[in-house]
C-alpha cells in the first residue's frame, strides 16, 4: 500500500476507533465486563485499576496487526497504527489530563477539552453500571461545549472586572 493511502487508512482508522471505544464502553465494559470497568468508577487508593486492562487488549490488537502487516506495509499494519494512535491520544485524554494519573498536563486551556473534561465527569457521576451517559471520549456533544464556552466566558468577564487587571 502506498504511503498516502495508508495515511489516510490510518486516519480512518483513529476516527473509527471513537466509535469502536464508544460502543465497548457503552455496551460491553458498562455491561458484560462491568466487573473489570468498576474499578474506574469507584474511588480507590492503588495506582492501576483493573479496567487498565483494557488498553493491554487494544495494544495487542495493534502490534500484532502491524507486526503482521509491516513486512509488505500493507492495510494491516496502518489499521494497526490507527488503533495504536488512538491508543495513544486517549491515553494522553483520558488518563493524563481527565483522570490526572500523571501530573504533567496541568489544566484544560481549550474549550474543546474543558467539554471532554465536563463530559467525562457526568460520565462518572454515577458509579453504578447503569445510568451513565457520554460513553466516548473525543466526540462531546453540543451541550458541553456551550457550557465551556459560558464559563470561560464568565471566568473572562470575572478576570476584566477584579481590581489586579485595572
Amino acid at each position: 500500500m502506498n504511503l498516502p493511502a495508508g495515511l489516510a487508512l490510518t486516519g480512518l482508522t483513529f476516527l473509527g476507533m471513537e466509535f469502536v471505544a464508544w460502543f465497548m464502553h457503552r455496551f460491553v465494559l458498562h455491561g458484560p465486563l462491568w466487573f473489570v470497568h468498576r474499578s474506574h468508577h469507584v474511588r480507590h487508593p492503588h495506582r492501576f485499576e483493573r479496567n487498565d486492562l483494557s488498553f493491554v487488549f487494544y495494544g495487542a490488537i495493534s502490534v500484532l496487526l502491524m507486526v503482521y502487516g509491516g513486512a509488505s506495509k500493507d492495510w494491516r499494519y496502518w489499521v494497526g497504527a490507527g488503533i495504536a494512535a488512538y491508543g495513544t491520544v486517549y491515553f494522553l485524554v483520558h488518563d493524563v489530563l481527565i483522570h490526572r494519573r500523571l501530573r504533567f498536563w496541568k489544566r484544560a486551556d481549550s474549550a474543546y477539552l474543558r467539554a471532554l473534561n465536563m463530559a467525562h465527569k457526568i460520565h462518572h457521576k454515577t458509579t453504578a453500571r447503569d445510568g451513565s451517559e457520554e460513553f466516548g471520549l473525543l466526540w462531546v456533544s453540543p451541550r458541553f461545549f456551550a457550557l465551556a464556552r459560558r464559563q470561560a466566558a464568565k471566568r473572562a468577564a470575572g478576570t476584566a472586572s477584579s481590581p489586579r487587571n485595572t
